[in-house]
């Protein structure tokens, strides 16, 4: 039998039910899991502060994978990991990026900060904020992104780009893998959206550095996710669980699949795997003794 040491939890979609709200039974099996010495860590496209919201709601102090594996780190000063565009290349890209009509959102961990252009409604204000947290995490709406760089710059974890034509979207994507061969597009054919992230962004890789970190064999790893990019950290995991809201792909490439996130699918993973699994102390203690 595998003993799994790391736990690691993708937010929306998975840990949280579709309402954005967390339920009581997902908290209780955090506690249990964690009563077993699992280290418990979350695994997010969100930005830092939004997911440490989070972990403090779990009793979690761990490190958190967050920016989309660019940012890791246990508080927002000291990252162990981090994987950003340059200034040069931020500004680079956003004069590439402000010939088109699109929204421009860079995020950086302690703000964000987009264009003022009405195209995506507020597409991509509610999927930068997520949470009410706007107190903690600033969002600044400015007319020209070129112009403010130029007085102060910024090193963003991810620029997301929202355009109103996929004649548009694929014209800028083709630019930008053409002119800058040190970033990775992500991309959606079902959205007129695209995340622009430093060349090796991943949560796979995320996962990777943590585990590599913690000293924790990838083989004692669990991942649970319910979207397509939770495919290749569900792969790399030593036990990878994708939702049953999760498209197809998601599933396919998962080893277990759990119920839906709006039908305690994270708890029921928990109680099924975890429930026959002893704690460290316990076997070494076992061991002695015999």
């Amino acid at each position: 039998m595998t003993f799994y040491r790391l736990l690691a939890l993708n937010i929306d979609g998975t840990l949280l039910r579709s309402n954005g709200r967390l339920q009581a039974s997902t908290k209780e099996a955090i506690d249990f899991v964690k009563e077993k010495e699992v280290y418990v860590t979350l695994v997010t496209n969100r930005h830092f502060q939004s997911a440490k919201k989070l972990a403090k709601a779990l009793k979690l102090d761990s490190f958190l994978v967050t920016h989309g594996g660019a940012f890791i780190s246990e508080n927002l000063d000291e990252p162990f990991y981090e994987k950003r565009l340059s200034e040069d290349l931020t500004f680079n890209l956003v004069q590439v990026l402000e010939n088109f009509n699109c929204n421009i959102r860079l995020t950086h961990e302690r703000f964000s900060i987009g264009n003022r252009k009405k195209i995506a409604s507020n597409l991509l204000s509610k999927s930068i904020l997520n949470t009410s947290d706007s107190m903690f995490y600033p969002v600044q709406f400015v007319d020209s992104l070129g112009d403010t760089l130029r007085d102060e710059q910024v090193s963003a974890t991810k620029i997301d780009v929202h355009f109103k034509y996929d004649e548009e979207k694929e014209e800028a994507e083709k630019l930008i893998q053409e002119a800058f061969d040190e970033v990775n597009l992500k991309t959606n054919s079902k959205s007129k959206s695209f995340e622009i992230v430093r060349k090796g962004v991943s949560k796979e890789n995320g996962l990777r550095a943590l585990a590599s970190h913690l000293k924790i064999p990838l083989h004692e790893t669990v991942a649970i996710g319910d979207s397509d990019d939770d495919i290749e950290m569900i792969k790399l995991a030593g036990l990878g669980v994708a939702m049953w809201n999760a498209p197809f792909e998601v599933k396919h490439a998962a080893d277990w699949v759990t119920r839906s996130n709006n039908q305690q699918g994270v708890a029921y993973m928990v109680k099924e795997h975890f429930r026959k699994q002893q704690r460290q102390d316990f076997l070494r203690k076992i061991k002695i003794d015999k």
